[in-house]
């Protein structure tokens, strides 16, 4: 009887087992040769979903993967060949469909974590990366495997892959900061790019820490979340898993005390170093060197004047720093000069009342020290930002207020003094025999065109350089106002410009403008006389060119003027107009764009042009200093005039003084004969 039960539980046993076998195991007793007899073919490409994708896999890495004890069907569940279509042409070997793969049925902690990169949500936006964007797919070896895309050294280039995707770029703005370009540049690296498996990287900074209480790269937070690895109030612990002793002397500082207190306008660590692009501070680019710390780094927080209010702290440290010793050597270039941090330290920065600080008054001596060997207390304790010449009401006020009166009064009685001596030989010049050089009607079109000129300059850099202390003075009134009436006074100055122009070429058109278009054109004479000049200037020729009527500098400048003119006047109309200029003519932005960097430019042009050489033609030249006069009456002296154009038509008239009665044979028909000379071929230069 016992026998017989024996043989009849054997024989259920084996039963059991046969079925399982045969009903519950099917296509997971299929070996990776068979799957590897279509896919391990180069080039094999499907097409699925809308685009043609590769199923090529590799047999040789796969054996060498961490999955190569398992079957394919272990993460392709789904699939179920067909035998009688086992070939590489076949779409149909699979049935239907092929499910994706679910990585998190074997590593369910990890996918317990990965809810989210960044701002993207599981399930929620299409460009999350999968578990194969980071791992690859067939060959994933051991995260500590140097051949691994997510080994440390090669996670930028992993991480470069969405990051400067150009595509997702378009679609994604806070892609666009370049950080892996960044990071490749920076201090960490380098240290990466050298081999050093130690050197932070991505997810050194970028890991969160899980439900289990461990730091995992599966949850990458946005620094919104107050989770997050890099929110405001994280980022110190994040930089002191490497940096332990300093993230604690930030924290026993002034700054870590704030960000504890829960203020959002305390700096950490990124405020000061950067992000990605942490550079050491021995390199002269980085925020913290010793070149750059008060400006860029120290001056944006203690020079805000919000913040100066809120937390109590004394604005103008920069300035008074700028105005020290200290400062003016930082100027010349000396990098090893005190600055902030020298002073204040670097992280553990405490408030002057602190005794731990090492600007408190008992350690003053030691802080200065460090710079400056045995120095007394005394000396050390001189405030090092010096404001006092400025709000002291003792005697560094009084000799403040001295010399800012004795300065003012000195340089302005030694203006008074030139002015009239200018003036003076203004008056003796123009006392002595005269030549008419521009008649009324030319004198009042130069006033329109000088008044207009200077205005339109004026007005229009004002916009450009709206900061200035002399803008400010003239426009930076009335809340706002006042830049709107610049722009009144430019439009109405560009009018006025405008006049001029259709006045003078109306003068072009009669006897007399016909005279003066005439002579200033330009003739194979000037290239002669720019050569003599160029002799002269040398030092090659005693003799000076004999000019007509128009030199070949004022040819010059006459024309390039008309030139201006016409890119001034066409280029504001452009810009004036824009609306109507866009929607009436499509004109695209760029066009406009193009006109104003064309119209900013030249009035650039033009204002040195005549500062440089209108102005030395007129002003400083040694043959008509102190004053050309013909600006302001028409007329000029005749030995000026003798000196300056020697081979041209003239008018003499009387004038009072020792040469009153030197006059010309017929003052008043002068015009007439000038015009006569200038027409007639034989007498006009």
């Amino acid at each position: 009887m016992v026998r017989t039960d024996l043989i009849g539980k054997t024989w259920t046993g084996a039963t059991i087992m046969i079925l399982v076998l045969v009903f519950v195991m099917p296509a997971r007793a299929q070996e990776n040769s068979v799957c590897l007899k279509c896919h391990a073919t180069e080039g094999l490409k499907l097409e699925r979903n809308g685009r043609e994708v590769s199923w090529f896999v590799d047999g040789k890495r796969l054996a060498q993967s961490v999955h190569a004890e398992l079957d394919c069907t272990d993460c392709h569940e789904t699939i179920s060949l067909q035998k009688d279509k086992w070939d590489a042409t076949s779409s149909t070997a699979h049935g239907d469909s092929v499910e994706p793969v679910r990585c998190g049925e074997c590593h369910e902690e990890e996918h317990e974590s990965y809810q989210r990169h960044g701002r993207l949500q599981v399930g929620a936006d299409p460009d999350l990366p999968s578990c194969a964007s980071c791992h690859g797919k067939h060959e994933i070896v051991a995260s500590s495997d140097p051949r691994s895309p997510v080994y440390p050294t090669n996670l930028p280039e992993t991480c470069r892959t969405c990051h400067t995707n150009v595509d997702l770029l378009k679609k994604h703005e806070y892609l666009r900061q370049e950080p892996i370009k960044l990071y490749e540049g920076s201090v960490h690296g380098r240290a990466s790019k050298n081999g050093l498996s130690a050197a932070p990287t991505c997810n050194d900074c970028h890991s969160a820490i899980d439900q289990e209480g461990h730091r995992t790269a599966h949850r990458i937070l946005d620094s919104s979340d107050p989770e997050s690895t890099i929110h405001h109030f994280t980022i110190p612990n994040t930089c002191g898993q490497c940096h332990k002793q300093i993230t604690q002397e930030y924290w026993d500082g002034i700054h870590g005390q704030l960000v504890k207190r829960g203020e959002m306008d305390a700096p950490v660590c990124t405020h000061c170093h950067g992000e990605h692009g942490i550079l050491p501070v021995s390199d002269l680019r980085s925020p913290v060197s010793a070149a750059r710390l008060a400006e860029a780094t120290c001056a944006p927080c203690h020079e805000s004047v919000a913040l100066n209010e809120r937390y109590g702290v004394p604005g103008g440290e920069l300035k008074s720093y700028v105005d020290s010793y200290h400062g003016h050597k930082k100027k010349a270039g000396e990098v090893h000069v005190a600055n902030c941090a020298s002073c204040h330290g670097s992280h553990k920065i405490l408030s002057h009342s602190d005794s731990r600080s090492s600007i408190h008054p008992s350690n003053l001596q030691n802080t200065c020290g460090a710079c400056h060997p045995g120095i007394s207390d005394v000396l050390a304790q001189t405030p090092i930002h010096d404001r006092g010449a400025e709000s002291d009401n003792g005697w560094p006020r009084f000799f403040t207020v001295l010399y800012m009166w004795l300065i003012g009064l000195t340089i302005g009685l030694m203006l008074l003094h030139n002015m009239a001596h200018w003036l003076r030989h203004v008056k003796l010049r123009s006392k002595v025999k005269q030549v008419v050089r521009l008649t009324a009607g030319e004198v009042a079109q130069h006033w329109l065109l000088m008044t207009s000129f200077i205005v339109l300059v004026i007005s229009g850099f004002s916009l450009r350089f709206s900061d200035a202390w002399w803008v400010q003075i003239l426009f930076g009134w009335g809340g706002g106002a006042g830049f709107v009436i610049r722009g009144t006074v430019h439009r109405v100055a560009a009018v006025v410009f405008m006049i001029w122009a259709v006045w003078h070429v109306l003068y072009l058109c009669t006897r007399r403008g016909r005279c003066w278009l005439r002579d200033m054109m330009a003739s194979k004479r000037d290239l002669q006389q720019i050569k003599d000049n160029v002799l002269f200037f040398l030092g090659r020729s005693r003799a000076q060119p004999r000019f007509g009527r128009f030199s070949y500098m004022e040819k010059s400048e006459y024309w390039a003027l008309m030139w201006g003119g016409v890119v001034m006047a066409g280029t504001g109309v452009l810009l004036w107009f824009e609306n109507y200029f866009v929607e009436e003519w499509n004109l695209g932005k760029v066009v406009l764009d193009v006109s104003q960097v064309i119209h900013y430019y030249e009035a650039w042009l033009a204002t040195l042009a005549i500062l440089v050489w209108h102005m030395y033609a007129t002003v400083f030249s040694p043959s008509v200093y102190p004053m050309n006069p013909a600006w302001w009456a028409g007329k000029m002296p005749q030995d000026m005039y003798d000196e300056e154009h020697p081979e041209g038509p003239r008018q003499s008239v009387a004038t009072s003084g020792p040469r009153a009665n030197e006059t010309n044979e017929n003052a008043e028909g002068g015009t007439e004969a000038s015009e006569k000379t200038n027409r007639d071929p034989k007498t006009r230069p």
